[in-house]
């Protein structure tokens, strides 16, 4: 049985506590286990920006929607991405009607000083070889 007590709130008016009420509310507030290591989101070895590279280079009429469906993120985010490829001088977008048609430019330099030496179409090639 759980034990009762009487509080006064701030009316100035009683009102009952229970342990057993208090243990509800610690449960709702409790955190969330954690996710178990098959949950949690993997990693990869290639970023997003290069996610949304491939996948335009494979197919240039794919439309912001099938890109973040395909890379797994939202589409602001793929907007983002493209924004910061053509501020960097990596692609170019074409209008086509009411959509856009993207070409990269493929001799175009990795920019980590690790790849440096490859160029887009070394990504893209490496990548492709195996989607078909």
């Amino acid at each position: 049985m759980a034990a009762t007590s009487k509080k006064k709130t701030a009316k100035g008016t009683a009102r009952k506590s229970t342990k057993k009420s208090a243990s509800k509310a610690a449960k709702k507030t409790a955190r969330k286990p954690r996710p178990s290591k098959s949950d949690e989101a993997r990693w990869t070895f290639l970023t997003n920006h290069s996610h949304v590279l491939i996948c335009l280079s494979i197919d240039p009429d794919m439309t912001l929607r099938e890109v973040s469906n395909r890379v797994g993120i939202t589409e602001r985010s793929v907007q983002r991405v493209l924004a910061e490829l053509e501020a960097g001088g990596y692609l170019e977008r074409e209008r086509l009607g009411s959509r856009n048609r993207y070409t990269f430019r493929k001799t175009s330099p990795l920019r980590h000083p690790v790849e440096e030496h490859c160029t887009i179409g070394d990504l893209v090639d490496m990548v492709e070889k195996k989607l078909r």
